[in-house]
C-alpha cells in the first residue's frame, strides 16, 4: 500500500508489536508507559526525580499502578525548551537512572533518546527499547545499534523530518513511513516497532498547535497504513493547556485523561503517561468503550 507521496509501506493484520517482551497491538489489551524523567529542564518540574532512592520508588509505584513499560529521559525534548546538554553528559544521567533501575521491576525499560552514544549507555545499563522523538533522523547510527542490540523500536514523528506540506495526518504518516524505511535498511525487525505521531512537535506548519495535535488524534486510525502499533503521548502538553486555558502544566491532568481516552477510542495500542494510576483507570474504561463498538 501507498503511504502518501509514492512512499511504500505493507500492511500488517493484525497490527502487533513486542517490545522487548511487552506484546502490543490489535485484540491486545492498550498498554501504559510510565514517564520518568531525571533530567531537570522537563516542562513538567512533577516528573523529574534526581535522587536513585526516590528515582526506584517512583518506578515502583508506576509498576505497581499498572505501568507496563518505564520510560527513561534525561534531558528535555520538548521542541519550545532549550535543553542544550552533550551526548556524555545525556550518557551518564541514562545509564546511572537506569542502571538503578533495570531488572528490579519485572518491567523493560525504554530510553527516550535520539542519540546514539546515550542509546548505548542506555542498553548496556539495561534498557531494552529506544524511543527515538527524531524518527532516526538526528542520528544516522542509531538505527545501526538498536538493530544490533536487538532492542524495541518507538520511532516518532517530528517536524524535523517533516518536508513537504500537507495535512496533519499526512505529513505525520509521511515522516513516519520515513523512519520506517531507515530502520529496514538498517535491519531492524518491524515487529519490534512502536510508531508514534509527535503530539506537541509539530508547530511551524501554519496551523495552531493545538489545532493540529487535534486534528492528528481526530484521525489517529489512518496511521494503521503504515502496519505498526501507534502510541500517544499527550500527557500535560503545552495543547490541552491551550485548549483549557491552563498554562500551568501541574493543572492539567484532566485534559490529558481526556487526551489519552480520546486516543484509545480513535485506535491507540499504548499512552505514555506521567501519572500511570489515573491514566490506566481512563484507558481501561476507554478500551471497553471500544470494545463495545466491535473494534480491536
Amino acid at each position: 500500500m501507498v503511504a502518501g507521496n509514492g512512499i511504500f509501506v505493507s500492511v500488517i493484520s493484525p497490527v502487533r508489536a513486542a517490545l522487548a517482551g511487552v506484546h502490543v497491538g490489535d485484540g491486545l489489551p492498550v498498554a501504559v508507559i510510565g514517564a520518568l524523567n531525571v533530567g531537570p529542564g522537563s516542562f513538567y518540574a512533577g516528573s523529574v526525580v534526581t535522587r536513585a532512592d526516590d528515582l526506584l520508588r517512583a518506578a515502583e509505584r508506576m509498576v505497581s499502578q499498572g505501568a507496563a513499560l518505564l520510560d527513561v529521559g534525561a534531558r528535555s525534548t520538548a521542541p519550545y525548551l532549550s535543553d542544550a546538554i552533550s551526548a556524555a553528559e545525556e550518557a551518564d544521567r541514562l545509564a546511572s537512572a537506569i542502571g538503578h533501575i533495570a531488572d528490579k521491576l519485572g518491567v523493560a525499560v525504554s530510553a527516550d533518546t535520539s542519540r546514539v552514544e546515550p542509546a548505548r549507555a542506555a542498553l548496556e545499563a539495561g534498557a531494552t527499547v529506544i524511543n527515538d522523538v527524531r524518527g532516526l533522523a538526528e542520528d544516522p547510527d542509531l538505527a545501526a545499534l538498536v538493530a544490533s542490540a536487538g532492542a524495541g523500536l518507538i520511532v516518532m514523528a517530528s517536524e524535523t523530518g517533516a518536508r513537504r506540506p500537507g495535512s496533519a495526518v499526512d505529513t505525520v504518516v509521511d515522516v513516519l513511513a520515513e523512519s520506517l524505511q531507515v530502520a529496514a535498511r538498517a535491519g531492524i525487525e518491524p515487529e519490534r516497532i512502536v510508531v508514534d505521531p509527535g503530539i506537541g512537535f509539530f508547530r511551524q506548519r501554519g496551523v495552531a498547535w493545538h489545532e493540529w495535535d487535534c486534528a492528528v488524534l481526530a484521525g489517529l486510525g489512518r496511521l494503521r497504513v503504515l502496519g505498526r502499533p501507534v502510541c500517544v503521548g499527550a500527557s500535560r502538553k503545552s495543547f490541552i493547556g491551550e485548549i483549557a486555558g491552563e498554562p500551568d502544566p501541574a493543572r492539567r491532568l484532566p485534559g490529558s485523561l481526556a487526551a489519552a481516552a480520546a486516543a484509545v477510542l480513535a485506535g491507540a495500542h499504548l499512552i505514555r503517561a506521567h501519572d500511570v494510576a489515573e491514566t490506566v483507570q481512563a484507558v481501561r474504561v476507554a478500551e471497553a468503550v471500544r470494545h463495545a463498538r466491535g473494534e480491536v
